[in-house]
């Protein structure tokens, strides 16, 4: 690769001048989904948002310079970036920059001797940016997200397993829509209860793990000779050297005067680990995103569908669903989303095959 004007032919073909105007849609098109992003973000985001953008306009002005009299008309852009324009412009959120960072790993511009080293490394760098963008999303995201892609295939899988499996034994289709309500509202009470018992004990675990702030107030009783409390910061991991240096400043510095430790500064109902989220929030979740997903599979039923036909509707709409949840799996994963979408789809039908097998062996025997 070399830089723009020695790179450009004098004639350039046809092919060429196309695939130049396309990098230079591409360009512009992305830092126009990066200029919206930032719009939404303050700080440091924005900054680097704005530092992305400055490097697009770098990448167009390349072709620009190839180009030179041939630029023409504006190119359309591929699909998928009008698309991310249209999501940065309305919500800004991290599934905008889950897909840029797949944008950014797909450059073609590393095997394309038209674009220049510094560009070919830039798209790299790009990705890693984006990548840690969106890692602050998804670390925020993490919690509510695995609750609600958990409850919701969960209800989907199960109530579609049951729903299929009460079908194949020759059951009325009234008794099948009852054995559905049933499991909707069976599923998503243990879940909500699971899901409560699950948080409020992981708090209750942690919180035992955290100092007693009532402790501080014996500090200025210690011996300073004997200088218990670097047992204390030895136990909570440092050496034995730093746990004495740290010991003797809390015990002759000011803080000691005042009966206060820095482990023991929380806001009034701080427990230290807030970021787990509250039970009852976890509980209402999981409840409404495993009926969200066990109310699809019955459906069909409410609607009058009975026996095959049933079947049929109600697998066509969980798979369905199920590739939707698997594609925004892979989406804000970083990782292609037909595959994790064709994955769900594999794991659901395979649960529901094997329920359907037995129903109808359950069904022929009880015949």
């Amino acid at each position: 690769m070399t830089d723009a004007m020695s790179a450009a032919p004098r004639n350039p073909t046809p092919a060429e001048i196309r695939r130049w105007r396309q990098y230079l849609a591409d360009e512009r098109a992305e830092a126009a989904v990066y200029e919206e992003l930032a719009s939404k973000r303050s700080g440091e985001e924005r900054a680097i948002l704005l530092g992305l953008v400055e490097a697009e306009r770098r990448h167009e002005a390349h072709w620009v310079t190839l180009l030179g009299e041939n630029v023409g008309l504006p190119t359309r852009t591929k699909m998928r970036t009008r698309m991310l324009a249209f999501l940065a412009r309305r919500f800004g959120s991290i599934f905008v920059l889950a897909l840029m960072q797949q944008a950014e790993a797909r450059s073609p511009y590393g095997t394309d001797d038209d674009a220049t080293d510094a560009m070919a490394a830039d798209e790299q760098i790009h990705e890693e940016v984006v990548r840690g963008l969106a890692a602050r999303g998804r670390t925020r995201l993490s919690g509510t997200f695995r609750a609600a892609v958990f409850g919701a295939n969960d209800g989907l899988v199960s109530n579609l397993a049951l729903v299929i499996g009460m079908a194949a034994t020759g059951v009325s289709n009234s008794i099948v829509l009852a054995a559905g309500i049933a499991g909707l509202l069976a599923g998503a009470l243990s879940m909500g209860a699971g899901e409560f018992v699950s948080v409020r004990s992981q708090r209750e675990l942690l919180s035992s793990t955290l100092p007693n702030p009532e402790t501080t107030k014996v500090l200025p009783n210690l011996d300073a000779e004997a200088n218990e409390l670097a047992l204390v910061y030895r136990a909570r991991g440092m050496t034995e050297e730093d746990a004495e240096s740290h010991a003797r400043e809390r015990l002759y510095g000011l803080e000691c005067i005042h009966g206060e430790d820095d482990t023991a500064r929380r806001t009034p109902g701080d427990d230290g680990h807030s970021a787990i989220g509250s039970a009852w929030s976890a509980a209402a979740s999981s409840f409404c995103f495993f009926s969200s997903g066990a109310i699809i599979p019955v459906i069909p039923l409410f609607f009058g569908a009975t026996g095959l036909v049933a079947i049929i509707i109600s697998a066509i709409l969980v798979g369905i669903a199920l590739l939707m949840t698997g594609a925004i799996v892979g989406v804000l994963s970083g990782a292609s989303p037909w595959k994790r979408a064709l994955r769900q789809l594999g794991i659901g039908y395979g649960a529901a095959l094997v329920t359907y097998l037995l129903g109808l062996l359950f069904g022929t025997s009880v015949g």
